[in-house]
């Protein structure tokens, strides 16, 4: 029997030597990417610090001069002339854009740096949104906009964070108002949802289909303004922070991104349904069962 050995080619010095190179390089680059990668975190750990002490050293000082305003706006401390009046309202307009600033701060460094705990208690979400309409009215009326409020009076009491629920229906009113032109309208509306993902788990689709569950799981609140609209190709990356798509408008493009995290945190959704120039309804879905 003939053994027939096949000769193994050798491996090239100067192969192997190019393969350890790449070998090399691909680790440093990888060690410095993850460098700085590590920093980026650090400085974005150090902003988010710096915004939520910013804001906690704004937020006293702010609720003093807000009750400064409304003392003298009730005539407290002296009957006040017209001008004087409508100085003031104009005054106290913009401490309370400051003061909502400050809150969305705090929102987001809780937010981002994974500190947001929600307040979960038994409340009447047509009264959370019913005293935030009338907050708003003022500040619509000044800009000629109307704003209706409709709330269902079918909506039960349920488990939800107040203020921060509040807080997100706050951000859309103010985003609706800054792009709604004077003459324009507002709607804020609430009613019984039933969330068909929210029972995905109970039983198959065929069954589902058949035997549709009739009460509401969620409730819908949705804000629709007349302004000039948004782009389709826009409507995701306006939940995004600090996007602005309108840089002619104020703001620092945190509001409907806020609002979305605030809202997912409810483990609950929100999106936008609008074209160029037919205005614009930002809707989100708040379950009822939040255990």
């Amino acid at each position: 029997i003939e053994n027939k050995s096949e000769a193994q080619p050798l491996a090239d010095p100067a192969t192997q030597l190019t393969v350890q190179d790449l070998l090399q390089e691909r680790e440093i680059t990888y060690r410095n990417l993850l460098a700085a990668y590590l920093k980026l975190q650090e400085v974005n750990r150090q902003k988010t610090v710096f915004l939520a002490s910013a804001a906690h050293e704004l937020k006293t000082p702010l609720a003093v001069i807000k009750g400064y305003y409304d003392l003298l706006l009730a005539g407290s401390l002296g009957r006040l002339t017209d001008k004087q009046r409508d100085i003031l309202e104009e005054s106290k307009d913009s401490c309370e854009r400051l003061v909502r600033l400050v809150s969305m701060f705090l929102n987001y460094s809780a937010l981002e740096s994974g500190k947001l705990v929600l307040q979960l208690r038994e409340n009447d979400l047509r009264d959370c949104l019913d005293e935030l309409s009338k907050r708003w009215s003022e500040a619509f009326q000044r800009k000629g906009v109307k704003l209706d409020a409709s709330f269902d009076p079918s909506i039960p009491t349920f488990r939800f964070d107040y203020q921060k629920v509040q807080q997100v229906a706050a951000n859309l009113l103010d985003n609706a108002l800054k792009h709604t032109p004077s003459g324009g309208s507002v709607t804020l509306r609430a009613v019984p949802h039933f969330w068909e993902r929210r029972v995905a788990a109970l039983a198959p689709v065929e069954e589902r289909r058949r035997f549709r569950l009739p009460r509401p799981n969620s409730v819908e609140v949705s804000v629709t303004d007349s302004g000039p609209g948004i782009a389709a190709e826009h409507h995701q990356e306006i939940f995004e922070d600090f996007v602005r798509v309108d840089r002619n408008t104020s703001g620092m493009g945190l509001g409907l991104a806020i609002a979305k995290r605030l809202i997912q945190a409810h483990r609950g959704k929100v999106w936008v349904e609008s074209e160029s120039r037919t205005g614009s309804r930002f809707t989100f879905l708040l379950p009822m069962d939040q255990g």
